[in-house]
């Protein structure tokens, strides 16, 4: 494995043992014991928001996730989503605020509600804020229009994709520098409220609609009294939904509405165990990105696993889930070249393939894999 890749997981759970994040039992101390239901916080009724979360492209590293991008390409996946899928509501992130209100527009368009997040790794909390100005001015433009909500993200996980909290020059270096041990949790802990208040009261100076956060639901300790809304990425696999019950329940305490703007698996046997670590199955220490033979593609479970878990957000009485993600240009599917079929460690709906598969800015197509045909009977019932 190419030591610039992250190891997610081991970084959590050198975490936990460090005290910077609770184990499912003693969240309850972390972030205080359920309560009881509240409207659109607990009690079976049905999801209000289906959604499907929607990358216009990230950086990182210099990089962009969706190297390929047009306003045609983009509005032909979200019409699929809306006529297709049978969604009301798009989750969508990326770098670019033109990308963003592009896409927020067209989503919006189609009548479907929107949540717009600025998404950057490694932006200064300067440019950051600016950023953050430019969307919200923007989505209350969109706002004002009336018909279905436009809801804003202020972000994710500040801890680690942003300078100034955690000491460290890169998402590397704040990573290397949270496992070594040896920092002041009460400090880091003022440094990110202090940067999370900031860019709560730029947002609601500019926006006048509703806000939440992307947060790592089990790495972050976020004052909700902030927000008017819970948003949580969630990753967690348990086979007792008793037990997804027992770990959300801390979250109920701020009596607001929660939203899941991120959950899901990848698309091989064993990959809803894995959650959110899916993709760290690759193999990079080569030429070219291998999947290693062990692990089989399997569309059924990841199929299965997404409407599992809707199952269980329902139940919960959650406002709304969005799972992650719709297409994922930069894995593609190479059905003839298993090895290298990068597709069976992607969190899409969709597998994309592309004309030149190994070139990204190649034209795609896309597939609706097993999942998106169960979400979308799923929507389609509820």
């Amino acid at each position: 494995m190419d030591e610039s890749r992250i190891d997610r997981a081991q970084f959590l759970r050198r975490a936990v043992a460090l005290g910077l994040v609770t184990t499912v039992g003693s969240a309850g101390r972390a972030f205080g014991a359920g309560g009881g239901a509240e409207p659109g916080v607990g009690g079976r009724r049905g999801l209000k928001l289906k959604g499907v979360a929607y990358d216009c492209g990230t950086g990182f590293l210099g990089d962009d996730s969706r190297v390929r991008w047009s306003r045609e390409l983009m509005a032909g996946e979200v019409r699929a989503i809306r006529e297709r899928l049978r969604a009301n509501w798009v989750s969508v992130y990326g770098s670019s605020v033109e990308r963003l209100m592009e896409t927020a527009t067209e989503v919006h368009r189609r009548g479907m509600a929107v949540s717009l997040q600025p998404r950057s790794f490694d932006e200064p909390q300067a440019d950051a804020l600016a950023k953050l100005r430019e969307v919200a001015v923007a989505a209350e433009r969109l706002r004002r229009r009336g018909g279905p909500e436009v809801i804003l993200v202020v972000g994710c996980e500040f801890m680690l994709f942003t300078p100034g909290i955690v000491p460290g020059a890169d998402f590397f270096e704040r990573v290397a520098y949270l496992t070594a041990g040896e920092f002041d949790m009460a400090e880091l802990q003022r440094k990110f409220r202090a940067f999370t208040a900031q860019m709560v009261k730029v947002a609601r100076r500019h926006f006048h609609g509703r806000i939440t956060y992307g947060a790592a639901h089990d790495l972050e300790d976020v004052d909700w009294s902030l927000f008017d809304i819970v948003g949580l990425d969630y990753y967690s696999y348990h086979e007792d939904p008793a037990d997804h019950t027992k770990e959300l329940a801390p979250f109920r305490r701020w009596g607001k509405p929660i939203l899941v703007l991120e959950f899901g698996c990848c698309t091989f046997t064993g990959a809803p165990q894995l959650g959110g670590m899916g993709w760290d199955i690759v193999d990079f220490s080569g030429p070219e990105p291998v999947i290693p033979p062990q692990y089989v593609r399997d569309e059924r479970a990841q199929a299965d696993h997404l409407v599992n878990m809707l199952e269980v957000f329902a139940d919960e009485g959650f406002l709304g889930a969005s799972m992650y993600t719709f297409i994922s240009p930069d894995a593609p599917h190479r059905p003839n070249d298993r090895p290298h079929d990068e597709d069976i460690a992607a969190f899409s709906l969709c597998k994309v393939i592309r004309r030149t598969s190994s070139d990204p800015a190649s034209p795609y197509r896309w597939e609706p894999k097993k999942s998106f045909h169960a979400v979308a009977r799923y929507y389609a019932k509820h």
